[in-house]
């Protein structure tokens, strides 16, 4: 019987020597490996973070973009109806100097009519 025990104990010893040596074995062959796709990852989660930041600071450049473009429109609609505004006058009285008519030379006609209209 102490045969027995004593064959049992050696054959436990030799399957925790076994395991011991697995798992020392297969740590040293997967670490470099698992270092190396953590290692992986944490760049992809940098570049992925930078990727976002970049992209939220383009969101809001098109956005200003977009709202300085909208002002300019409005801007020049309204410089558009300030000039059609004030150019009525001008063309009323380009309207009036076309219908007047004056006898004679056409150069001496304009001549005095524009004269006429700057008060000379």
């Amino acid at each position: 019987m102490n045969a027995w025990l004593l064959r049992i104990t050696g054959a436990g010893l030799l399957i925790m020597l076994g395991m011991a040596i697995g798992t020392w074995a297969t740590t040293s062959h997967f670490r470099p490996l698992l270092d190396h796709q953590q290692e992986q990852a944490a760049q992809c989660a940098a570049v992925r973070d930078n990727l976002a930041g970049l992209a939220q600071e383009q969101g809001k450049a098109l956005g200003d973009l977009t709202l300085a473009a909208n002002e300019r429109q409005a801007r020049a609609e309204q410089a558009l109806s300030e000039a059609k505004a004030s150019a009525q006058d001008d063309y009323a009285t380009a309207n009036r100097l076309q219908q007047e008519r004056i006898d004679g030379d056409q150069c001496a006609a304009t001549t005095s009519i524009i004269n006429k209209e700057l008060g000379l």
